[in-house]
């Protein structure tokens, strides 16, 4: 099979420069060991830090080399879910969406590299203070939680700040990115490799209700909306400049600019968001997916993701001389 080498897979020690996200709830240890057995790199989606469900996925990895990801905030609250991943020794830590920094010491001490996604130049100065090993430039286009930045521009201004102040350091883009193209693109803005969520999302591993990947099939990238309604009706206080992105469906309709209202009516809807989100009803509950989506038509295994990215990057990075007069 075609290699792309880069300084991401001679640093991890991996075949191909794509990791996969992770992703809370959908990004289990199945998803996680089949990136990392197609060549790639898996992070298992630690989330809000459910104890309980890191070890099930952990186990659900087996002997499999993969890695993890936290939402920095929250993991904040229960750091002893930090301590936990790192004893399972993950091939990398990932820490998103809060400052990196009280947490850097225990990941080194532990001999694990850190990977700092960042949504800014600021987030991005703050993960090298952090000492981060990877930084991961994510573009508002991705699906879940983010912010403003696009990732076109973004990338590559990532990757002259980090070129200036840290050279040695790596990075990633996501935001968008589900394809060859993007594949190949992201290599041409300066990325050292990508990571992928929407596209990892919609493969048999993921932990993802089948009605949620036939909305995703269909839909195309102008079906998805950024909105704090999901974390409302989650009762999760996410800060900003953080929302989330998610398909346009019926929930979201109901209450676009009504947020106030919906906070009002919490008791009840709260329990009745969970239980359609449990049940994969995709009008009542948030379907989480970014743009990409418009160019998702299957539901693949990951490792025949990995297989066809890589060989159509490679090929339009082979063909990029034909531009030239």
């Amino acid at each position: 099979m075609t290699r792309l080498a880069t300084r991401l897979t001679q640093r991890l020690g991996i075949a191909h420069p794509i990791l996969s996200a992770p992703m809370a709830l959908a990004g289990g240890g199945a998803l996680a060991a089949a990136v990392t057995r197609a060549g790639g790199l898996g992070l298992i989606g630690g989330g809000y830090g459910d104890a309980g469900w890191l070890e099930q996925q952990f186990a659900a990895a087996g002997n499999t080399q993969v890695g993890c990801g936290f939402i920095t905030w929250s993991m904040a609250k229960k750091p002893e879910v930090l301590t936990q991943a790192l004893a399972h020794r993950p091939a990398a830590l990932m820490l998103s969406f809060g400052d990196p920094r009280p947490f850097a010491a225990e990941i080194a001490a532990a001999g694990v590299p850190l990977i700092c996604q960042c949504q800014s130049l600021d987030h991005v100065r703050q993960a090298l203070e952090a000492g981060a090993a990877i930084i991961i430039a994510q573009g508002a286009e991705a699906g879940g939680h983010g912010a403003r930045r696009a990732t076109l521009p973004f990338v590559p201004e990532a990757a002259d700040f980090i070129a200036r102040e840290s050279p040695d350091t790596l990075l990633l883009a996501a935001g968008g990115i589900a394809d060859g193209r993007g594949f190949a693109a992201a290599l041409m803005l300066g990325a050292d490799g990508v990571l992928m969520g929407t596209r990892f999302w919609a493969s048999r591993e993921a932990l993802v209700h089948e009605r949620h990947h036939a909305v995703a099939v269909a839909a195309t990238g102008d079906g998805t909306v950024r909105t704090a309604l999901p974390d409302i009706a989650r009762q999760l206080d996410w800060p900003k400049p953080f929302d989330i992105r998610v398909a346009n469906n019926v929930f979201i309709a109901k209450w676009s600019g009504r947020d106030a209202e919906l906070k009002a009516a919490i008791d009840t809807e709260a329990p009745a968001y969970r239980e359609a989100f449990m049940a994969g009803d995709p009008d009542k509950a948030a379907v989480i997916f970014g743009e990409a989506a418009g160019l998702i038509r299957d539901v693949p295994s990951a490792g025949e993701i990995v297989e066809h990215m890589v060989a159509e990057a490679a090929t339009l990075l082979g063909r990029a001389g034909r531009f030239l007069a």
